[in-house]
């Protein structure tokens, strides 16, 4: 009698209709180091060097896809920040959105996006490499180094658009209601938002793009305006890139407070299961600013792949800081950094870590 009625069940889920069911794909990616931080030319009090375990953004993602028939698809992501070094509760802080997505016209999301930041070629965080390292530490900061460029993490609030690649070019559209966390034009005189373009076109061994960033302030005022041309050419296992980028602020009165270039050069090489990478980058001398604001910084590494997924690698980076400049390593002066290695003005520091990570 049971082998009846398994065969009576077994049959009616067959010969019932299909039912369209969302595509759910976890990934991520763990990754921490062992570092060696000292600071250089302070005249701080006490320790000036600190051996540190660093979280490098580790990260769980929550991809979802649901086809909706004739090229249209919903599709969303949950993008969670895992820190592995310390007892920090998992956060909500990665790229998060919601959307749609078309095979004609290219997708449309709301949420929370990278934006602008970080569009120079460098590849030195890619794998193994220290986050900390990146050219983003001088990149994506004016104001002499105190003051974030488009976040220099997700934007929230945002209405983006993506196109699908025609012929290798494509273009990036995205306004954000506000870049913080919540939205606060009612009783203000100033309504805050930010927009972004990002063109670029993209060949088999080279690419050349441009992203415009502008956002105000809610409430009570406040601009940025930026601007970085980026591309890249590869020979073989070596690619190199070049990126320029120019950063303006003006403060809530009107008044201009910060107007700074800043370039970078980042090389890779790859052979095998080993890569190096290194960058030079410089921010130059502040137009508006009074004093010495530019800095300098130099990095290098060697990753090993262990297999496709896990890789172990060694970071050197030196930042140096003129009188009145104070960069600091990107993610240092955050929750991936630690208590007071903020750099402050005039100070140099360098940076030894040794990384894992693995990709799944």
């Amino acid at each position: 009698m049971n082998k009846k009625l398994l065969a009576v069940a077994v049959a009616t889920v067959l010969a019932a209709p299909a039912t369209a069911l969302a595509q759910v794909t976890i990934s991520g990616v763990f990754k921490v180091g062992i570092d060696q931080f000292k600071l250089n030319n302070s005249a701080r009090a006490g320790n000036k060097n600190e051996m540190r375990i660093t979280d490098n953004s580790s990260r769980v993602i929550f991809t979802v896809t649901e086809d909706l028939g004739g090229g249209l698809a919903a599709i969303g992501q949950w993008d969670v920040r895992a820190p592995m070094d310390s007892a920090a509760s998992m956060s909500n802080s990665g790229n998060t959105w919601v959307g749609l997505r078309s095979n004609s016209w290219g997708s449309m999301t709301l949420g929370r996006h990278d934006l602008h930041y970080g569009k120079q070629p460098d590849d030195i965080a890619s794998k193994a490499g220290a986050l900390m390292a990146a050219a983003v530490s001088l990149m994506d900061y004016a104001g002499g180094g105190g003051t974030a460029i488009a976040v220099t993490s997700r934007t929230a609030n945002v209405v983006r658009w993506d196109s699908p690649s025609w012929g290798g070019f494509t273009m990036t559209a995205a306004y954000s209601t506000s870049v913080g966390a919540t939205e606060g034009d009612l009783g203000g005189t100033v309504k805050g938002n930010a927009y972004n373009f990002n063109p670029a076109f993209t060949a088999s061994n080279w690419q050349l793009g441009a992203s415009l960033w502008n956002s105000k302030g809610e409430g009570v005022g406040g601009e940025q305006d930026g601007m970085v041309v980026y591309g890249f050419m590869r020979f073989g296992g070596f690619k190199v890139g070049a990126a320029l980028n120019s950063s303006t602020i003006t403060s809530a009165a009107g008044a201009d407070t910060s107007d700074r270039t800043a370039w970078t050069i980042p090389i890779s090489y790859t052979t095998g299961a080993h890569n190096f990478y290194a960058h030079y980058t410089k921010a130059d001398d502040d137009d508006i600013m009074a004093g010495a604001t530019d800095a300098k910084m130099f990095a290098v590494a060697y990753v090993y792949d262990l297999s496709k997924r896990t890789s172990v690698g060694v970071t050197y980076a030196k930042l140096d800081n003129s009188a009145q400049a104070n960069y600091s390593f990107f993610t240092n002066t955050g929750s991936l950094g630690s208590t007071g290695s903020a750099q402050l003005a005039g100070e140099d520091a360098t940076l030894i870590a040794f990384t894992v990570r693995h990709a799944f």
